[in-house]
């Protein structure tokens, strides 16, 4: 029995195109910024936020091409193409970030007064700009658009701090805030694109997406009527939204093609709520060598 159910991406392809447009054109004036102002904090942000253009133009093509129809050479879809984007933009936000922090640190012990007043008005740019762009990505479920969020949070967050400091600036001499502030909020970003890569190379390892749901559907399968056992199941996810199931069940009796197709029709009733994109089940008779076995 086989059933296959696939998503649009267009949605999902439009918001990041929204964030790569934003993101490339803001960086842009981050360069010319950071020269006019003599800021090698907003400079440094500048050259991260190429980065996460390059990125999310990457991530763009590929949720693109994730969205074609299954063919001869990838028989379940194109869908784990935008995993293999936010694999790769979860590494990039990793070494922007240590990057990041690795510029920050030797500021603690030399830190430079920036011109606070051309700051304020590039933070306030920078925070409507990169919240718009986290806003149309936020309505995104996938790991794709997660990874790309945390693109855009960090640099949100990014010009919060660079806000907060121009303004202490303006009337106090303390520019050590600045290296402190960045590295508080690259350190916390650090973290959370490390769980959520963790979880990337989980589904890239083909690992069940949730035992606990793995176990349900075996206890909902084995209390058919008609099913003695449940063997060779495999839960597995294509890009951490669209699950697959495939299972063998051992039916208890011999059993005519009519009852099979009730049996049929009762695993595809019992297995809706799992919301799956693919199933395929096999059914085997009482004294049936498994062949996988």
């Amino acid at each position: 029995m086989h059933n296959h159910v696939h998503g649009d991406n267009n949605d999902s392809s439009k918001r990041i195109g929204w964030a790569f447009f934003l993101n490339v054109g803001f960086t842009i004036i981050e360069f010319i910024g950071g020269w006019l102002t003599n800021s090698t904090a907003i400079m440094a942000d500048a050259v991260h936020d190429l980065g996460d253009s390059l990125s999310i133009g990457l991530a763009w093509l590929l949720n693109k091409v994730s969205d074609k129809s299954a063919d001869e050479s990838f028989s379940y879809g194109y869908q784990r193409f935008s995993l293999l984007s936010a694999l790769i933009n979860g590494a990039v936000l990793v070494g922007g970030s240590i990057w990041v922090l690795s510029e920050a640190l030797p500021r603690l012990f030399n830190p430079q007064m920036p011109h606070a007043e051309g700051m304020i008005a590039l933070a306030i740019f920078g925070v409507l700009v990169n919240g718009f762009a986290a806003y149309k990505l936020s309505a995104g479920k996938s790991l794709n658009e997660r990874i790309l969020n945390w693109h855009l949070l960090e640099d949100v967050l990014g010009w919060f701090a660079v806000l907060i400091v121009a303004v202490i600036l303006l009337f106090v001499d303390l520019p050590i805030l600045d290296p402190v502030l960045s590295i508080g909020f690259t350190l916390f970003i650090l973290i959370n694109v490390v769980k959520n890569l963790v979880a990337t190379i989980r589904i890239f390892l083909q690992a069940t997406p949730d035992k606990t749901v793995r176990l349900k559907i075996i206890n909902d399968l084995q209390s058919l009527t008609y099913i003695s056992d449940v063997h060779h199941i495999h839960l597995w996810s294509l890009d951490g939204n669209n699950n697959v199931l495939t299972a063998h069940l051992t039916l208890n009796n011999s059993i005519d093609p009519l009852v099979q197709t009730k049996i049929k029709d009762e695993i595809a009733t019992l297995l809706i709520p799992y919301d799956l994109s693919h199933t395929t089940i096999e059914l085997e008779f009482p004294n049936e060598t498994c062949r996988d076995k």
